[in-house]
């Protein structure tokens, strides 16, 4: 019988060598994992994270940075210098004004009330005779003259409708001679040779004539719709 106690006495110090006490029916619960575990892989997660927010920041840094570089013009852009204006004289210009019946001086005088103070870049200048007839513009001067005698056209010569106005043109000298021959009281306008393409330096001319000058005479087929 002592034999028995002192082995069941082992049993016991053996169940307690861990420093628990054994259970009244001998079944021991298993120990809870430690607290300090799941805090470690917390540490582990929160320093991998923070390694890579370093890491990516200079690569996000370098993106924008190469970015802004191609999108960024290389020079600056040239600023457009001002156009130079066109030296002009603001002397009277000499012209001659004919005596006008009183039909062709009404229409002539509604004609230079709706010229422009400007064609392109020429301005309006003064004229020796009859301003209510006559309009100058820059220098060398292209002139508009409102009356006269209408000017008799060969059946070969060419003719230009600018803005429904139809313009023949003469060579004289160093200017062209433009005369509206479609309208019944002839409007002729002088373009130095200077100024290139006279055609277009008439197109502002034509708009006043169609708005104050009537139709009439024998239109040249060339002009005809």
């Amino acid at each position: 019988m002592a034999t028995s106690s002192a082995a069941e006495n082992d049993e016991r110090l053996d169940g307690t060598r861990d420093g628990s006490p054994e259970p009244a029916d001998g079944i021991r619960e298993p120990a809870e994992p430690t607290a300090d575990a799941p805090a470690g892989r917390d540490r582990t997660i929160r320093g991998a994270a923070l390694l890579a927010t370093l890491i990516a920041l200079p690569v996000t840094l370098l993106v924008a940075v190469l970015a802004f570089t191609k999108l960024s013009p290389a020079e600056p852009a040239a600023t457009p210098s001002p156009t130079t204006a066109r030296a002009q004289s603001t002397a009277p210009v000499e012209m001659a004004a004919p005596a006008l019946a009183a039909r062709p001086a009404t229409v002539c005088r509604a004609l230079l009330s709706q010229l422009p103070p400007t064609i392109q870049d020429l301005a309006q200048r003064p004229v020796t005779a009859g301003p209510e007839q006559n309009a100058a513009y820059g220098d060398p001067a292209l002139t508009v003259a409102c009356g006269g005698t209408e000017p008799t056209i060969p059946p070969t010569d060419e003719v230009w409708t600018v803005n429904r106005v139809c313009w023949h043109p003469v060579e004289q000298g160093d200017v062209t001679v433009l005369t509206a021959v479609d309208r019944e009281t002839p409007v002729t306008v002088r373009i130095p040779r200077s100024y290139e393409q006279p055609l277009q330096w008439v197109a502002p001319v034509s708009s006043a004539i169609v708005a104050t000058v009537p139709s009439g005479g024998d239109v040249p087929a060339g002009c005809r719709a």
